[in-house]
């Protein structure tokens, strides 16, 4: 498949132009003009890299790509390496952050939404459609520890669980992949149960016990390999491209 058609493709399924990012999201460094085998992952680490160059892969599609909002422009060290990589072996890098967090069908939250069993009701920030925090309710109601247990199964990580002053029953839940704890205030004021995100700082604590919600920190890595893992999918059925996610071990 020709460069110019694949990033056509993606830029039409994952639409990064709806919603404003830190990053520039699309195609970041531009490889060869031919594309027959795709490797996706969670960030375009010097491991994932190697990985890419070992499957003679065309193109490389992540979650964490390059070239940040406030990071230095120089190209060094560890930036070099990585780049200078992608470079030699002519691979094509495409970086969708926000776009693979929000997608209805292929985000990592809708995601998070099938393996946890909730069924999504909305955004979370009320009257936005591109809101990165989802609202949905579970299948079936569950105590604290017992949802606790199957995220901790399910992504394969003990997850944290932050317990309100008073004990309640989750029904409802909202969530955001990744970094995305700062939206907990919010879904306690909706009135919702529980709060799931990746990581987890100093004041999520307080704002959970204080405000009565159920806070689950999850792992940042651990919520947002499965965005990419369903890419992967998607490419090799609509395109019968050879596309592999591959997972680079990361405990944060």
């Amino acid at each position: 498949m020709k460069l110019n058609e694949f990033e056509q493709y993606l830029n039409t399924l994952l639409k990064p132009e709806i919603i404003k990012d830190y990053c520039p999201n699309g195609l970041q460094i531009a490889g060869t003009n031919t594309v027959n085998k795709v490797v996706t992952g969670v960030t375009a680490t010097q491991a994932l890299i190697e990985r890419a160059i070992e499957e003679k892969a065309d193109a490389l599609i992540v979650h964490h790509g390059y070239f940040w909002k406030n990071e230095s422009y120089v190209i060094k060290g560890m930036k070099h390496k990585r780049i200078k990589a992608l470079l030699l072996n002519d691979i094509n890098l495409f970086g969708y952050h926000l776009p693979l967090d929000i997608h209805p069908e292929l985000g990592n939250n809708a995601q998070l939404a099938k393996l946890f069993g909730i069924d999504i009701t909305g955004p979370l920030e009320t009257g936005n459609p591109q809101s990165v925090s989802l609202q949905g309710r579970l299948n079936a109601p569950t105590n604290g520890e017992d949802f606790a247990r199957l995220i901790s199964e399910k992504l394969e990580r003990k997850c944290l669980h932050i317990a309100p002053n008073i004990d309640k029953p989750i029904y409802t839940v909202a969530w955001c992949s990744g970094g995305g704890q700062n939206f907990i205030e919010l879904a306690a004021e909706l009135g919702i149960d529980a709060f799931i995100s990746g990581e987890i700082s100093e004041q999520t604590t307080h704002v959970a016990r204080e405000m009565n919600i159920h806070y689950f920190a999850a792992g940042h890595h651990a919520t947002e390999r499965y965005g990419a893992k369903a890419l992967a999918e998607k490419i090799a059925t609509d395109l019968s491209l050879d596309a592999t996610f591959i997972d680079i071990d990361n405990p944060a």
